[in-house]
């Protein structure tokens, strides 16, 4: 875990409601990890080494992101690459401000290492978050690593309306982001997950490609999708990403299925509604992963994500055909010494299996 993470960090936060220990993560991060100084110390300790890998037409450091849901609203951007990610996802952004759910609403299985959240992507909405990235890279403390943008959309639009509010938020953020994810596979928004219909889907990413068109493009439009989706719904909301011309898939978000809990702490946190992240989704996230290679190979690029806390499932995802990847329940978890580990771990596995680059890694396992 790292020492001082472990010690100190962790038995703080273990105590702690689960929203409440996370918002004091993103402060301590927003106002330490944002200084010079802060940064420095940040990276003394939790330096990640150099694993490159060129994909979506850029050079990553390593292929270890933040997954989105971390930083709703990039507040402490800087803070994440001192901590080892070569890459950071803000978001969800919805092109409305909204409070989420009811609270409480994020939950921890420690025994299985699982978070359970409905938090409704609460955010304060595209233009705030615009304002606050123009005033950051106007301050000189925009992070030099790319930086992805995680749109969904707002619950007080109807999935009929979703294209507009997806390119509205897709527009105002252009400026202030590298790539961007479009997120229609939330379980936390009532009716999301029916945009991954084929018709929905059509609509969103032509609308989202007119805006992209409009502003010259170059930066590429990924989509996210649910582990929950049948095999031959999602090789249809991937076919019909493809045809639309999609730069990548991100697999997967959370799950509304539940393992079999250790303990009656498990098993009360798997009661909650909301969707599942950590551990218990890795085997479903390696499959879509693999499901996906299959259809689209080396051409659409994916990024892992789901249960990934370890050199292991990160080679499983990288070999199953996962480009970049993503965590998230890992920190809550493991500490931010998790990222260098995981890279380190790769780098080993790499040099053993006689591989020259991680990219020779990439579908090795699924030909």
């Amino acid at each position: 875990m790292g020492l001082p993470y472990s010690f100190f960090v962790r038995p703080i936060l273990r105590f702690a409601d689960s929203e409440k220990a996370h918002d004091l993560v993103i402060q301590g991060l927003s106002s330490f990890g944002q200084s010079s100084g802060g940064q420095r110390a940040l990276s003394a300790m939790y330096h990640a080494p150099e694993l490159p890998i060129h994909v979506l037409g850029r050079l990553f450091h390593h292929p270890l992101g933040l997954a989105a849901g971390f930083d709703k609203g990039a507040e402490a951007l800087s803070a994440w690459p001192a901590l080892g990610f070569s890459w950071v996802e803000y978001g969800g952004v919805t092109r409305f401000p909204q409070d989420g759910n009811p609270k409480p609403r994020m939950f921890r299985a420690e025994s299985e290492h699982a978070l359970v959240n409905r938090m409704g992507f609460n955010n304060p909405g595209a233009s705030a978050v615009r304002d606050r990235l123009i005033s950051r890279r106007a301050s000189g403390k925009w992070p030099k690593v790319p930086i992805v943008a995680n749109i969904g959309r707002s619950t007080k639009t109807p999935n009929e309306s979703a294209p507009s509010d997806y390119s509205q938020t897709l527009d105002i953020l252009w400026n202030h982001a590298d790539m961007f994810v479009l997120n229609v596979s939330s379980p936390n928004t009532p009716d999301l997950r029916e945009l991954q219909e084929v018709d929905h889907l059509s609509s969103i990413l032509s609308e989202c490609g007119r805006i992209s068109e409009r502003r010259g493009g170059g930066k590429p439009l990924l989509l996210k999708l649910s582990p929950d989706s049948t095999d031959d719904e999602l090789l249809a909301s991937a076919q019909m990403a493809m045809r639309r011309g999609i730069d990548g898939f991100v697999a997967t978000n959370t799950t509304l299925h539940r393992p079999v809990p250790s303990n009656t702490k498990s098993r009360s946190v798997f009661a909650e509604r909301g969707g599942l992240s950590g551990r218990p989704l890795q085997p479903r996230s390696a499959e879509v992963i693999r499901l996906l290679y299959e259809e689209a190979g080396s051409e659409v690029p994916i990024v892992g994500v789901g249960g990934i806390d370890s050199a292991d499932s990160a080679w499983e995802a990288m070999t199953s055909g996962a480009s970049l990847l993503q965590l998230y329940s890992a920190m809550v978890f493991k500490g931010p010494s998790v990222v260098s580990l995981i890279v380190k771990g790769l780098r080993r596995r790499m040099r053993d299996n006689g591989f020259l680059s991680i990219e020779e890694v990439v579908g090795y396992g699924n030909p």
